[in-house]
């Protein structure tokens, strides 16, 4: 078949947020590289009403059918073509109410309810706004033209050239043609935007509803920064004269880098003095940076197909902290990235069903609960071990060699590896061919023998196999001696089985020294564990090895190589640890095998973590310092609720105290707001509930509305719980719906009733946008459907036979029941 290739579209769209609808044309240019006798291009939810050839000034009729199931338009030429051909095509369109495609968001203004519409087309979904060849690969220049109520504004990739009137009262607004471009990275914008600018070489602004754009300097200013950090860091100017960032009330995921025009969920992208929390204004600046890299990496430089969408996600993820590391150095951005995106992914891959980063299916890859702990943190964190093995200077020197070779182009991994391997003069491309291709990672089986460590390689798998598996794997070890001496020894482990020689005198190794590699250990060396046990004691390793150590030790017990007891006996050498990250680890590994044990497991857990994370407050306060350090007000809003679940009196009277100041009309700390809020609910009854509920209509901060959310899932009672339930289903906004399921799947009070719910408003729960129905998935099954494993696995047998929906995540889910189940019942 011969390629057909898009090279320019012009685009007019007449969109009415009174009818929800709209109605448009889009002249595209194609160039055929053979004789061609019909043209596909792909359409989804249009109504097509006309389609001619353009041909020496003639318009020629054409016949088109189409494909509903593929999403396909196939337009007969008059003849058999070659070379340039134009086609201009009349549709009509729906605003939709589901996130996807040319969609409508409503807000509060003016004492009534209004809307604007907007545009959100990653992955596939810009086939819902006009005929077009939607894949990464088919790049092409647009000319966008809209008409629109005179009262509104318009908001697209460019800056507008031009705005005339119309004499229906109405006016046209047109913008100056984009760069060559993915048509998945196309927006459209139209409502009452205000903005607040930045004016410099380029204008940088933030777009908000009416009356929002007081709470959008914090953003504005880090978008400055983070814009300043990649043109210097990637050695290329961002290319277009202007970016907007752009906060949208209702909004499927957490922001998208539509190239000039990025779009936000309102509570990170706009700051509210005294409503937002340290974790907050962090949360805001990483997604920021996040998006502002995917000017680079997505946008000047593009997959050549879906397979290779972690080219986009790893990279802005890795530089989304890197930059506000380099612009905050006291948040500890490196060791929040090991717990939030290291960990996520270790815990994602060591499942049987993962996959491979370069994902398979290519056309029909998506970001989804099961895909993007891959895509983002795996791959983010396989960067962050490759700048360690090749050095900063390399990575960055790389980086910039492939952008520019590919720069309005589209790239594969390859061309990426091949910079890296040609800047560093290491064997990169068969390094991370081996971390890309191939599902997992590896366990390193550490064994010495007098003055030798012997080094095997498998799979990590909780639910054990044995896999035909290798990698290359950079390891760095830290070797301490008997005169307190100690080295670090580097070397590439490209066999299954290696010898490091460390010496007759050392007393212990830390193997993946500081976590820079993307794998976990085992040591068989009782002694070793012991003395690495004391050095974390006397913090005398780093907070990353402390980390480290603890969580390999917790994953090994979830696979049933050691016991629960000996991870909480080895927590013993914690109890005078005050980093933020070995804390919030420990934290999180002891909450989880809370939910998942039952009876006396259960109470041993608790009677460990609750005096644990008691002392841990002691030191820190209950009430936030204002000079404290980032890291110690997160853990703090992080720990108080797992007190509070394991049933610390402390933690409930002094939560007890600020919820009634809170609900007599004061206020309380913004770093404890989430804290109060749940464990106001978990203590609470009938008017905690219709607090929270009048709370959550009133509030002008999405931030407040996410934490209050949150609390909702965190009531006791199962009467409260059902009233909750309801709530969500016929009053939460179907942006949030998915957020208090998800807390109440983290609630042990409310996880024994979750499945048979699930169950019985599954047709209601199937509504919510697709990627929130995979998080209730994720959240519900692995823990709510313990004792019950026959029944949830049949029931999604059942349906996976029936639909094609979430299967993935449903997989996914079903494997991580089977991990908890055998853990509470070995």
């Amino acid at each position: 078949m011969n390629t057909v290739n898009p090279s320019h579209y012009s685009l007019h769209l007449e969109p009415d947020l009174k009818t929800f609808m709209f109605s448009g044309s889009v002249e595209v240019s194609l160039e055929a590289e053979g004789a061609v006798n019909d043209i596909t291009l792909n359409a989804k939810e249009l109504r097509l009403l006309s389609c001619k050839l353009l041909k020496d000034r003639e318009s020629i009729e054409c016949q088109f059918s189409m494909d509903a199931r593929r999403d396909e338009i196939t337009i007969r030429l008059p003849e058999e073509m070659n070379g340039r051909i134009t086609l201009r095509i009349t549709f009509s369109g729906e605003i939709n109410d589901r996130m996807v495609g040319f969609y409508r968001s409503s807000y509060y203004a003016g004492g009534e309810t209004r809307y604007c519409a907007v545009t959100q087309f990653e992955e596939s979904d810009a086939r819902r706004a006009f005929p077009c060849l939607d894949h990464p690969l088919k790049k092409a220049t647009f000319d966008i033209e809209l008409v629109i109520a005179e009262g509104l504004v318009a908001i697209s990739n460019m800056p507008i050239a031009e705005e005339t009137r119309v004499p229906d009262g109405r006016k046209t607004v047109r913008f100056h043609r984009t760069p060559h471009m993915s048509t998945y990275l196309l927006f459209i914008g139209v409502g009452e935007f205000e903005f607040i600018e930045d004016a410099g070489m380029t204008i940088l602004r933030v777009a908000t509803m009416p009356g929002m754009t007081r709470h959008a300097r914090f953003g504005l200013e880090f978008g400055r920064n983070a814009l300043a950090f990649c043109e210097e860091y990637y050695g290329i100017r961002y290319p277009l004269p202007k970016l907007d960032l752009v906060a949208v009330p209702d909004f499927a995921s957490g922001a998208m880098e539509n190239w000039g025009a990025i779009t936000f969920r309102e509570n990170l992208l706009l700051h509210h003095p005294r409503i937002t929390s340290k974790a907050g204004e962090q949360r805001i600046c990483e997604v920021i940076a996040h998006e502002i890299v995917h000017q680079w990496f997505g946008d000047l430089v593009t997959p050549s197909d879906w397979m290779y969408l972690w080219l986009n996600e790893s990279f802005a993820t890795y530089f989304g902290y890197g930059v506000v590391a380099h612009f905050y150095p006291h948040w500890d951005i490196w060791g929040q990235f090991l717990y939030g995106q290291t960990k996520a992914a270790l815990t994602r891959d060591a499942l049987h069903e993962t996959f491979p980063i370069e994902l398979p299916g290519g056309e029909h890859a998506l970001i989804n609960a099961s895909t993007a702990p891959i895509i983002y943190n795996k791959g983010a964190s396989i960067l962050r071990h490759l700048v360690g093995y090749i050095g900063e200077t390399s990575f960055k020197e790389g980086l910039r060699h492939y952008l520019q070779e590919y720069e309005y182009s589209c790239a594969a991994s390859r061309n990426l590896w091949e910079a890296f391997e040609e800047t560093s003069e290491k064997p990169v491309v068969a390094m991370m061919k081996s971390w890309v291709e191939q599902p997992g990672f590896p366990l390193l089986d550490v064994t010495r023998q007098s003055e030798k460590l012997h080094i095997s390689q498998k799979r990590f798998s909780y639910l054990q196999t044995q896999f035909d598996q290798q990698w290359l794997v950079p390891i760095t070890i830290r070797v301490f001696y008997r005169d307190e001496q100690s080295r670090t020894i580097t070397a590439l482990l490209d066999t299954k089985v290696a010898v490091i020689e460390i010496g007759a005198d050392a007393v212990a190794y830390k193997v993946n020294f500081k976590q820079d590699g993307f794998y976990r250990v085992k040591y068989r060396d009782v002694e070793n564990l012991a003395e690495l046990g004391k050095l974390a004691l006397s913090k005398s390793l780093p907070p990353e090895d402390r980390w480290g150590l603890q969580d390999d030790l917790y994953a090994i017990a979830m696979c049933g190589d050691s016991s629960l007891d000996e991870y909480l006996e080895f927590l013993s050498n914690y109890k005078a640890e005050d980093a933020f990250l070995p804390l919030i680890g420990i934290a999180a590994n002891l909450y989880h095998a809370y939910l998942v044990l039952e009876g006396t497991q259960r109470a041993r857990v608790a009677s460990f973590a609750k005096p644990f994370l008691e002392n841990v407050l002691s030191r820190i306060g209950y009430e936030p310092d204002p000079d404290e350090a980032y890291p110690r007000a997160i853990l703090r809003d992080a720990i108080m609720p797992q007190a509070a679940v394991y049933g610390s009196e402390e933690v409930a009277e002094f939560a007890g105290r600020a919820f009634s100041r809170l609900t007599g009309g004061g206020s309380v700390h913004p770093d404890i707001a989430k804290s109060v809020l749940y464990i106001g609910a978990l203590n609470g009854g009938e008017a905690a509930l219709a607090w929270l509920k009048d709370r959550l209509k009133t509030s002008v901060s999405e931030h407040e509305r996410m934490n209050i959310l949150i609390a909702l899932g965190g009531f006791r009672d199962r009467r409260m719980l059902e009233k909750v339930q309801d709530y969500i289903l016929t009053e939460v906004p179907s942006r949030n719906k998915f957020i208090p399921i998800g807390s109440m799947a983290a609630n042990p009070l409310a996880i024994p009733s979750l499945w048979e719910w699930f169950v019985s408003h599954l047709d209601l729960l199937e509504q919510f946008h697709p990627a929130h129905f995979e998080r209730v998935i994720e959240a519900v099954v692995p823990i709510g459907g313990i004792d019950r494993e026959d029944q949830v696995q049949a029931m999604f047998e059942e349906y996976m036979r029936e639909k094609d929906k979430a299967r993935d995540v449903i997989q996914m889910s079903l494997e991580k029941l089977r991990i908890n189940s055998r853990m509470r019942h070995s």
